[in-house]
């Protein structure tokens, strides 16, 4: 190498050091525009607790642990002997309801009859009463000419009394047996009532013995299973979890200096260490109402004198789109994020803060 050479090789290698920072520069400057990431984010699902709506003991688990279950699937079975026993009595007493109100429409036609009887009764008083008086003003115009006693006159006057007052008490027999009929429509009513809520008793025993074969409400995978057969349950004891892994969803805690070019809809690049080299795709589905130590169990206090601002964070929902559902993402796994801010999306953090409309 000659000695001229040997005096540029420095200059040279300060040129493609420079060139190298430019590029790298250019390059830091266009991510810096273009995404923005964290590596505060988890994978989470809606998991679903299961517990027994009855105390009981359990005779019967069908799952086991980390097994694929579908909605509907009987998971657990309790010891329903109680429930059926209870579901026993109620429909014997809904039978007993209702052979009341039968026997109330029995004793409602026999008034029926009783009281066309009573009417029949009447008329024939009227007719009786009526006969009476016809007799009463025939001896009366025979004794203005003297040939009938005047004791024969006082016996048809007191035999016309007499059918007058039949006829009161067969009118007073007809709604004395009408009353009777109002009442046996009232105590019809208060059989038809009881009728109700036997059945009413009835649906509530057989929803309990129902709840005695525990379903799973969704699909998903069965974990932290603690329950055993013979083990006595109390309503609200947690059984197991039933984990939808065909529903998760990143939950990205990005700092409050990176929302404001965030928009609902955006793309999102997530990276996860299960499954090293995969570039997963996701969108932005939401943003949270609040930054995360607002929901926190022990609520930060900053009203006091020592007071340090520290940036805070704000979980953002991301989905996975496409064929990368498939995936089983597991609740709890860390993964890596990075927004396209360049991606077209729709609201802003702070349109979407103070509830604006989606378009």
């Amino acid at each position: 190498m000659s000695p001229e050479l040997k005096k540029r090789l420095p200059l040279f290698a300060a040129i493609l050091v420079g060139l190298a920072l430019v590029a790298g520069g250019i390059v830091w400057w266009i991510n810096g525009q273009r995404w923005e990431s964290t590596d505060n984010a988890f994978v989470q699902a809606d998991t679903t607790l299961i517990s027994p709506q009855l105390a009981s003991r359990v005779t019967e688990v069908l799952v086991g642990d980390n097994q694929r279950v579908e909605a509907g699937q009987i998971l657990v079975r309790l010891d329903d002997a109680n429930q059926r026993a209870e579901l026993a009595r109620a429909e014997a007493n809904l039978q007993a309801a209702i052979a009341a109100v039968g026997n109330v429409d029995a004793q409602a036609e026999q008034e029926k009859a009783a009281i066309a009887a009573r009417a029949a009764a009447v008329t024939q008083a009227r007719a009786q009463a009526g006969l009476a008086r016809a007799e009463v003003d025939r001896y009366g115009k025979l004794a203005q000419q003297g040939w009938v006693s005047q004791q024969r006159i006082q016996t048809e006057r007191a035999g016309a009394a007499t059918a007058d007052a039949s006829v009161q008490q067969a009118q007073a027999a007809l709604v004395a047996e009408q009353r009777t009929a109002g009442v046996l429509g009232s105590t019809r009513e208060q059989s038809v009532a009881a009728v109700e809520q036997a059945r009413a008793v009835v649906e509530t025993a057989r929803i309990a013995l129902e709840r005695t074969v525990i379903r799973a409400p969704i699909a998903g995978v069965v974990g932290a299973r603690s329950v055993r057969p013979g083990q006595y349950v109390n309503a609200g004891t947690q059984l197991l979890s039933i984990v939808p892994l065909t529903q998760t969803y990143i939950v990205a805690n990005f700092k409050e200096t990176q929302l404001d070019r965030m928009r609902l809809g955006q793309t999102v690049e997530i990276s996860a260490d299960a499954f090293p080299g995969r570039k997963i795709e996701g969108r932005i589905d939401s943003f949270a109402p609040a930054t995360g130590s607002e929901f926190a169990l022990i609520p930060v206090e900053n009203a006091t004198g020592n007071f340090t601002k520290i940036t805070q964070r704000v979980p953002v929902r991301i989905v996975v789109s496409g064929a990368d559902r498939s995936l089983a993402l597991r609740p709890g796994l860390s993964v890596d994020v990075k927004v396209d801010l360049k991606s077209q999306g729709g609201q802003s953090f702070a349109e979407a803060s103070i509830g604006t409309p989606r378009p």
